[in-house]
């Protein structure tokens, strides 16, 4: 198996929320950003480096006692891009790959998580990324290929993540989603029909 980490994504301000931190948001009795972070946990990639911004120490809090590495992004108020290149320059050089994880989708699971890097190691040729897709659409997480494209990750700015990269390449693996693959929680109503599902 290829040395594949995991970044967690758990910076962001979540401004389409409201004034609540989202990543806080209870969900099922735990924290919205618990969810994701015990998935990583119970998946094989490792490390986990948590990128942390905007609300930092309570996003900590509410990660306490997990075995996780916590970096802390500076710039997170200039956007996505900021705390993907935080991760990805956190993580070993020794990682050729790494599973990125958003801490605002708390259904998915370890498979989730293991499946891409499982299509990964399995290749005949490694893919640039391994992205999944339900109906039509792509979601994540997504794992990317940093052999390949850490140089161009190093050029994002914005609050933009990898998608833009992808979106024209020819050596994406493409692998079956499933709902909690779509789901991510911007709003207090998309949190209340997680809630109810």
């Amino acid at each position: 198996m290829p040395e594949i980490g995991t970044i967690l994504l758990a910076a962001g301000l979540g401004t389409r929320f409201g004034p609540e931190p989202k990543m806080l948001a209870p969900l099922d009795g735990k924290p919205l950003v618990r969810h994701a972070a015990e998935a990583t946990l119970a998946a094989r990639p490792r490390p986990v480096v948590v990128v942390l911004g905007a609300h930092a120490e309570a996003v900590r809090g509410a990660l306490a006692g997990l075995d996780l590495t916590f970096i802390e992004n500076p710039d997170f108020n200039a956007g996505l891009s900021t705390s993907l290149r935080a991760g990805v320059a956190a993580l070993p050089r020794s990682c050729e790959a790494a599973v990125v994880v958003l801490g605002d989708m708390p259904r998915i699971t370890r498979v989730h998580i293991d499946r891409p890097a499982e299509s990964f190691a399995n290749a005949s040729r490694p893919p640039a990324a391994v992205v999944p897709v339900q109906d039509g659409r792509r979601g994540n997480p997504v794992l990317l290929n940093l052999r390949v494209l850490a140089p161009e990750i190093a050029r994002l700015t914005g609050d933009r993540g990898a998608g833009l990269l992808l979106k024209d390449r020819v050596d994406i693996l493409e692998i079956p989603g499933d709902p909690a693959t779509a789901l991510d929680i911007d709003t207090p109503d998309a949190l209340r029909d997680a809630d109810r599902a």
